[in-house]
């Protein structure tokens, strides 16, 4: 592509861009399509001649388009809302056009130096200490991998080499997410060897419950060797309580790790630093810029203060990697799975830097708002009840009625085309979950989901 070519393309491309993101609530938030209809519309082979990018443009308008979920959407309230901002999309189209690929320092120094510098501002603004070592992965399912991978070489290093990883055993609550069980899997510690821990009517897990646990699998020869609590459980939203199981990993000997994907960007607001009691004592924590903090998935950020132990778990350099030992010349590609490297750090420094702390602090601290305005509407309909309590952006209710009922109700809502609501169960009984997050959502969007809801019953 010629750079006059490139240039018309890209204006175009980019007056789309700014057209979608000023009105996306002219699209159904999700698809009115079946599975397989996109592929139908599509070619199976490609062209064995190139085709102009007008065609292909049009192709993007007339069939994908109408084939997305779109996250940026106001009225997209399911799972964890996410929404990329005007700063993150310019630094991502950005990274796109320098195709940096930061696996060692001298490979791209920006990369690597940009990262460390966009990691410790995020990490003042949470409020978390000041020994952290940071480094970013695409999501937090792949972060909290490394964590445990770091947790298993801490108490059985052996296992790195010699690949037997048997007895060792994995504690979480039964609310944590599923990528914690995942990166068990992945590393070979095995779904058999994650201990689910009970929680209380908060849905927070139970410490008495935890230190049993650990207590009743040492005395069958087993190994405990890692803790992961949760700051904003997925289903709820949920704050484990942190101090008190960190008093257990540390009396225990356990590496602990703190899941904050969501919920951590809530501590850029100081009135919320309150939510990482304990977090400083962990040995590793994970947040998801790409969910609350308005930055273009993907990017996670994992931080820990045993960053020797994680690079232990993963240094492997062949002569090919090999370069000038400079102690300020970071190479990232040791304290992780990964060699490639994206400049993701890029976007994050935009959205940090456009927004600041306190415009950031401010679409939060509303968001919150809005929810807890929402429940107590709940809460005050009698045709309704709350499951679970609201501490950030996350309201799980239900229709009063059969599980069945509230699927169907849910159903009807998300067929408006204006909302998308996701759910969840929580002791069996099945909820609707509405998740604010996107920043272009406001206080009417979230009203006009809490009609459309009473309308549909």
């Amino acid at each position: 592509m010629l750079p006059e070519e490139f240039r018309r393309v890209a204006h175009e491309v980019v007056d789309w861009m700014t057209d979608y993101l000023a009105h996306p609530e002219r699209y159904p938030v999700l698809p009115r399509i079946k599975p397989g209809e996109l592929m139908d519309a599509l070619p199976h082979c490609g062209p064995d001649q190139g085709e102009p990018m007008s065609v292909i443009l049009e192709d993007f308008r007339r069939k994908i388009i109408p084939a997305t979920t779109h996250w940026n959407h106001p009225g997209f309230m399911a799972y964890f809302s996410t929404s990329a901002s005007g700063p993150g999309i310019l630094g991502e189209m950005l990274t796109a056009a320098l195709n940096s690929n930061g696996m060692l320092w001298k490979t791209s120094p920006a990369v690597v130096e940009l990262e460390q510098v966009t990691l410790e501002w995020l990490r003042r603004w949470m409020g978390l200490p000041d020994n952290l070592f940071g480094i970013i992965f695409d999501t937090a399912s792949t972060s909290s991998m490394h964590a445990i991978a770091a947790a298993r070489e801490m108490i059985a290093p052996a296992v790195r080499t010699r690949g037997d990883g048997a007895g060792l055993v994995l504690y979480t609550s039964e609310q944590s997410h599923s990528s914690i069980e995942k990166g068990a899997i992945a590393i070979g510690i095995g779904q058999e060897n994650v201990r689910k821990i009970g929680v209380d009517n908060a849905f927070r897990m139970r410490p008495d419950a935890l230190n049993d646990a650990i207590e009743q699998d040492r005395t069958r020869g087993r190994r405990p060797f890692c803790v992961v609590a949760t700051v904003g459980t997925t289903s709820t939203t949920s704050i484990d309580p942190v101090p008190e199981i960190a008093a257990i990993a540390e009396r225990q000997g356990l590496w602990l790790h703190v899941d904050a994907a969501y919920a951590g960007s809530a501590a850029i607001a100081p009135e919320f630093h309150h939510i990482l009691a304990g977090a400083e004592r962990a040995d590793s924590l994970v947040t998801n810029p790409h969910k609350w903090l308005f930055t273009p998935v993907d990017l996670s950020a994992l931080y820990t203060r045993r960053p020797e132990i994680l690079r232990r778990a993963f240094s492997l350099v062949p002569e090919y990697l090999r370069t000038a030992d400079d102690p300020r010349a970071l190479n990232y590609n040791e304290y992780g799975v990964p060699l490639g490297r994206r400049f993701r750090a890029l976007k994050l420094w935009f959205v940090l830097r456009y927004y600041g702390r306190e415009g950031i602090a401010r679409l939060v601290r509303d968001q919150i708002l809005w929810a807890q305005e929402l429940a107590r509407q709940v809460d005050e309909d009698e045709r309704f009840e709350r499951m679970a309590p609201t501490p950030f952006s996350v309201v799980c209710f239900r229709r009063k009625g059969s599980n069945e009922e509230n699927q169907a109700l849910l159903e009807r809502v998300n067929e408006s085309g204006e909302v998308f609501l996701s759910h969840t169960v929580l002791n069996g009984i099945y909820c609707l979950r509405l998740a604010i997050g996107n920043m272009a959502t406001t206080r009417n969007h979230v009203q006009r989901a809490w009609e459309l809801v009473r309308a549909a019953v």
